[in-house]
C-alpha cells in the first residue's frame, strides 16, 4: 500500500488506449521504441508553446503516423502550413526510407486536459504567480468545465523557500484505486531561478463501464432545484402578533 503508479499505465486497455500503436520483434523493438521518444522530443522541442496533451505513433510496414493532440493548432501549423512542412521534412530525415504522415488535432476542452493543466500551473508559477492561487484557480476551471474531480500537487522550493515542500489543492473526487474511473493524469516542470518544481494534475472525468462511459458533469448536479427558506412567512407571522400585542 502506498505505493504510486501512473494512472494512465495503470488504465492501459480498460480506460485508456496506447499511445504508441505498433508491433515489432525481439531485434528492432528497442530501435523502433527510441525512436518514438525522439520523435516526441522533437515536436516538443519544436513547438513548445502549442499546448501538446499527448503525441499518438502508429505504425504499419513502412509508413508512420503521428497524431499530435494540441490546445493550439494553428502553432503547429504555422502561417502557411510553413511549420508543419518544416517539422514533417525533420522527421523524414529522422526516418529515412519510410513514409511520415504528421495530422494535428485539436483538444476540444483544454480545461480537461490534465496535461494542460498542469502546463498552465508551471507557466504561472515561471511568471511569479503566487503558487497557492494558481493551483487553486486551476482547479476550480477543471470544475466548472465539467469534470467530476480534480487535483493538482506542485512540489519544490515554493517560493525560493531553502526547505523545499508540497502544495496542493482538490475539489470533488479522484478515486486512484478505482481502475474503471477514467482518470487523466498530467505532469510538468516549472523552471523557476532558485530551482526547478514539479507540477502533477489529475482530472476525473467519470467512470467508464465497458464501451459506455457514465459522465456525470458537476454543472448537472448545480441545476437541480434548491429549497427556498420560508422567510417571508416568519416576518408575516411577527408582524401579524406585533398587531395582535398592540
Amino acid at each position: 500500500m502506498g505505493n504510486k503508479i501512473n494512472p494512465v499505465g495503470f488504465r492501459l486497455g480498460i480506460t485508456r488506449d496506447w499511445e504508441s500503436r505498433w508491433y515489432a520483434g525481439k531485434k528492432d523493438y528497442k530501435h523502433l521504441l527510441e525512436e518514438d521518444r525522439k520523435i516526441r522530443e522533437l515536436i516538443e522541442k519544436e513547438v513548445p508553446h502549442a499546448g501538446i496533451a499527448r503525441i499518438d505513433i502508429e505504425r504499419a510496414a513502412d509508413n508512420v503516423s503521428v497524431t499530435v493532440h494540441v490546445a493550439k493548432p494553428g502553432v503547429v501549423i504555422g502561417r502557411g502550413g510553413e511549420t508543419i512542412k518544416r517539422l514533417r521534412a525533420e522527421l523524414e530525415k529522422m526516418l529515412p526510407g519510410r513514409t511520415v504522415m504528421l495530422n494535428v488535432q485539436e483538444v476540444p476542452n483544454p480545461n480537461l486536459s490534465a496535461p494542460l493543466v498542469a502546463q498552465r500551473v508551471a507557466e504561472q508559477i515561471e511568471r511569479r504567480f503566487a503558487v497557492r492561487r494558481a493551483i487553486k484557480q486551476a482547479v476550480q476551471r477543471v470544475r466548472e468545465s465539467g469534470a467530476q474531480g480534480a487535483k493538482v500537487i506542485v512540489s519544490g522550493r515554493i517560493g525560493g523557500a531553502e526547505q523545499a515542500r508540497t502544495e496542493w489543492a482538490a475539489d470533488g473526487r479522484v478515486p486512484l484505486h478505482t481502475i474503471r474511473a477514467n482518470i487523466d493524469y498530467g505532469f510538468a516542470l516549472a523552471q523557476t531561478p532558485y530551482g526547478v518544481l514539479g507540477v502533477k494534475a489529475y482530472v476525473f472525468l467519470g467512470e467508464k463501464i465497458g464501451d459506455r462511459p457514465t459522465m456525470k458533469t458537476a454543472k448537472a448536479k448545480e441545476e437541480r432545484p434548491r429549497r427556498r427558506r420560508p422567510t417571508v412567512r416568519r416576518r408575516v407571522k411577527k408582524e401579524e402578533k406585533s398587531d395582535a400585542d398592540a
